[in-house]
């Protein structure tokens, strides 16, 4: 978490000093208008990412502002290096944040799905939903649907691509890049897929490719836990989206012929080698308690 907060003492302290030594014409007091806005700007301290029922919209929407001109001051002269601790330690406090604005809102949070509708734009939002979704916006954040009448306030898909792109290391980049296609649109909702599973097939090969390119990432753990979670889901089905038919015997024929698909697309994957031992495995009527061993996945 971003913790270096500017040491306004030393500042201050600076600008009496150079105040004492400056010769002043005429005896008139030096213009230090400008020391002061300065001193004032630095004095400024976020609030604390504890969540607080003291702080307001207006609290989170600033410390985020502030946060983010501190970023982008620092990136500016880094090396791409420094700018991967930066990226880490931006996501942490922003999701803090984040998650205290949703615990501050969930009376709107709650409500937001009767009023809002499938027509694009905010114009039957109410004026005061209108008013936050616009200062949400100015700090990368939106209301987000996340169905079965959910709705949560989430970073942009792209945000972090937008203020990092060429200033981390390839695999940084690599890695912010794949997070923002990932999350465009929602994932699964109450145990069922909502992206389809050709979609979620090539999801795997680009992590795939991800954890092939840069082995040595720090991010490689990172990388290969959004691959394992999303490999156990294509290979052995969701509580609401079954890859199965236990009645049939069978696979269902529309994840059969996605799994065909990308065993042609990918032939050299590991993906295409694990979804061929998995088709064969159901070919031999193996068990479907004994599938996961079979196959060997990991958990």
């Amino acid at each position: 978490m971003i913790k270096k907060i500017i040491a306004v003492c030393l500042l201050s302290a600076a600008v009496v000093s150079c105040k004492k030594e400056t010769a002043v014409p005429d005896g008139k007091p030096a213009n230090d208008s400008i020391a002061k806005n300065e001193t004032k700007e630095d004095q400024y301290k976020p609030i604390d990412t504890a969540c607080s029922a003291n702080n307001k919209t207006e609290d989170y929407i600033t410390a985020l502002q502030w946060y983010r001109t501190k970023i982008d001051k620092e990136i500016a002269g880094n090396s791409p290096e420094k700018n991967n601790k930066v990226y880490e330690d931006y996501v942490k406090i922003r999701d803090k944040y984040t998650n205290c604005f949703n615990d501050s809102q969930t009376e709107i949070l709650d409500k937001y799905i009767d009023y809002h509708t499938n027509e694009p734009g905010t114009e039957h939002l109410p004026d005061n939903i209108k008013k936050m979704a616009a200062e949400l916006d100015k700090v990368g954040l939106e209301f987000r649907e996340m169905g079965e009448g959910l709705t949560e306030i989430h970073s942009l898909p792209g945000y972090y691509e937008s203020v990092f792109k060429n200033k981390v290391t390839p695999d940084y980049g690599a890695y912010i890049s794949q997070l923002a296609k990932d999350n465009k649109e929602n994932y699964a909702v109450n145990g069922g897929l909502l992206i389809t599973w050709e979609e979620l097939g090539d999801r795997l090969i680009e992590w795939e490719n991800f954890i092939n390119k840069y082995p040595k990432s720090p991010l490689i753990k990172a990388a290969k836990d959004n691959y394992n979670n999303y490999l156990l889901d294509y290979l052995l089905g969701m509580d609401s989206d079954r890859i199965y038919d236990s009645e049939e015997g069978k696979i269902y024929d529309d994840k059969k012929e996605a799994y065909h698909r990308l065993i042609k697309k990918y032939p050299n994957s590991n993906t295409a080698k694990k979804t061929k031992e998995l088709v064969a495995a159901y070919d031999a009527h193996t068990p479907v308690d004994q599938i996961e061993e079979r196959i060997n996945l990991k958990r």
